[in-house]
């Protein structure tokens, strides 16, 4: 198992841009997938994007293609989440996710989670 810790949440208006850094501890993240997730308030936790960090490919749901951009650091064993045109709707716990295979949009297929990151954006 990895240890992932996340960073970088926040309030932000409608518009504007954050980024989400996971910090992946314990053990090299080579042949790992890592995601993002993100879960409203009495909603499902719903896939965002995800990288392979073997060689960089990537996905991303659909509602966030254009302005959401994952990508990843080998020096710091971080990936990010660089979101820009945030939407109220955008609003939620951000999750970081690791798992030994390839990426999938599955929650349930990823092992290793961190804390969360509250991300807010106000109309």
């Amino acid at each position: 198992q990895v240890h992932l810790v996340e960073s970088g949440g926040g309030l932000v208006q409608a518009g504007g841009s954050l980024r989400l850094s996971c910090a992946a501890f314990g053990r090299t993240t080579s042949g790992y997938a890592m995601a993002w997730f993100r879960q409203a308030p009495g909603k499902e936790r719903d896939f965002v994007a995800a990288i392979n960090w073997s060689d960089d490919t990537t996905s991303y749901a659909d509602s966030v293609k254009g302005r959401f951009t994952i990508s990843r650091d080998n020096a710091k064993n971080t990936v990010y989440l660089q979101m820009n045109s945030l939407k109220p709707e955008d609003t939620a716990v951000y999750y970081c996710a690791a798992r030994i295979a390839t990426m999938t949009p599955f929650a349930a297929d990823f092992g290793s989670w961190g804390q969360g990151t509250q991300v807010t954006v106000s109309s």
